[in-house]
């Protein structure tokens, strides 16, 4: 018994680690959600979802209800097989990335201050096996899954999900979506080359493509580039833009124009299969405002905080997973905000600049960025 718990242990903490961040991330989805529809209220003069429980904090779980509950209508012609599978790729490609992510530093010794209070528990050879957890919890890293790659990792697996968004509107045999499939594949594709190019920079001052690496390098790094937006400002600009187009998002919502396409891609899809796409749009969101705290603000990392708290302690811990998270929701309002106050482009607008302004300006900036730091580095 004892055997079996010590080598089953491992699997169990990063099961409950799994479990914890896809469960934290999906409740941040819905209440963004809720958030957006309170602003927008607010931007447009309205009040907003205020009847679903006290000031309508229930509204996401009262619109889950609605989609569970929806009949699920199937198109008599559509490819079945992939016209289901297009959805899971959405929502797995979006929530995949969330297993390399930094929540926040490691924490020395997360549990021992908590085993006087907690109940002695024999288990084979080990007179309480708390104490046991206690030892292996030591150095706890706030990541699932650290992994030298990590950048490269999330643009490669979230560069997935235009295959979903690709197959949803070929499957469906309705020429809205699958207009709306196209212009997305064209968009996702064009910009993540931009995207791509503003994170070189981040990668050459950090010297690293892991996020942790990228976080602690802000961190040791001089006052004047203690947040990577100071010296990779362009590169900042430009892999915000390319996050818009990215994850669909107005000014950039071409694939589900409604004035045009009806609803894009995902015209044809209904209860719980719609929710999937809308949970990936928002994952997505949720995704790229990571990765921007991550490469530009320096993620977990708060100046000064150590001369508070000591480090690896669990108040700086807790104190900087808040401040990751704070950074977080500062771009989820920032998407909401422009999605209340700009117009959408035009498709050859929207083409034209991807390839045409902002790809070059990203390569520029890489080509500054490797100059500089050739001359730092002799």
């Amino acid at each position: 018994m004892e055997t079996a718990f010590k080598t089953a242990f491992p699997f169990i903490v990063f099961s409950v680690a799994i479990l914890l961040a896809f469960q934290g991330v999906l409740m941040i989805v819905a209440y963004t959600v809720l958030a957006e529809r309170k602003v927008l209220g607010w931007i447009q003069g309205r009040i907003g979802p205020n009847r679903v429980g006290p000031w309508g904090v229930l509204q996401p779980f009262a619109d889950l209800l609605k989609f569970i509950l929806k009949e699920d209508l199937v198109p008599d012609k559509s490819t079945k097989f992939v016209y289901f599978l297009a959805p899971m790729v959405a929502l797995t490609a979006a929530l995949l990335p969330i297993v390399v992510y930094p929540f926040g530093p490691p924490i020395k010794d997360p549990i021992s201050w908590l085993v006087p209070y907690l109940p002695v528990i024999p288990l084979g050879s080990e007179a309480n096996i708390v104490v046991w957890i206690a030892e292996q919890a030591k150095n706890l890293p706030l990541t699932i899954a650290r992994i030298d790659i990590g950048v490269l990792f999330v643009l490669a697996v979230t560069s997935v999900g235009v295959y979903g968004i690709a197959l949803a509107g070929w499957s469906s045999n309705n020429k809205y979506s699958l207009m709306g499939g196209l212009r997305s594949s064209a968009q996702m594709i064009s910009y993540e080359l931009a995207m791509g190019a503003s994170v070189l920079g981040v990668v050459m001052l950090a010297g690293t493509l892991d996020l942790n690496g990228i976080i602690n390098a802000q961190a040791n790094s001089p006052w004047y580039m203690r947040w990577f937006i100071i010296p990779q400002f362009i590169g900042f600009i430009v892999f915000l833009i390319s996050a818009f187009a990215e994850t669909n998002r107005v000014p950039f919502d071409l694939p589900e124009a409604e004035t045009e396409l009806v609803a894009g891609f995902h015209t044809e899809y209904s209860a719980l299969k719609f929710a999937l796409f809308f949970m990936a749009e928002y994952v997505n969101m949720f995704t790229v405002s990571v990765m921007c705290v991550v490469l530009f603000l320096g993620g977990w990392y708060v100046p000064g905080l150590s001369h508070i708290f000591e480090v690896g302690s669990v108040p700086y811990a807790l104190v900087s997973h808040a401040a990751f998270l704070l950074k977080i929701f500062f771009f989820l309002f920032l998407y909401i905000w422009i999605r209340g106050t700009l117009p959408r482009f035009r498709f050859d607008q929207l083409m034209s600049f991807g390839w045409k302004f902002l790809l070059p300006v990203a390569i520029g900036n890489v080509i500054v960025t490797t100059i500089v730091v050739f001359l730092m580095n002799r």
